[in-house]
């Protein structure tokens, strides 16, 4: 399944669900500014992860 992908693709989906877990894990523990804060490097890193994929194409 994963065999599609490159490396950098792999280390950006790792980087995105580890950045979600963290956010969904602190907001239901009581840290909902925080998980806020760090679900919105969701997002942040996917367009980075676009971003450097387009220019280093």
């Amino acid at each position: 399944m994963f065999s599609k992908f490159k490396k950098s693709d792999k280390l950006l989906l790792i980087a995105v669900l580890i950045s979600f877990a963290l956010s969904v894990g602190l907001w239901f523990n009581g840290f909902k500014e925080e998980g806020f804060y760090v679900g919105l490097w969701v997002p942040s890193i996917l367009a980075f992860g676009s971003y450097v994929k387009s220019v280093y194409k």
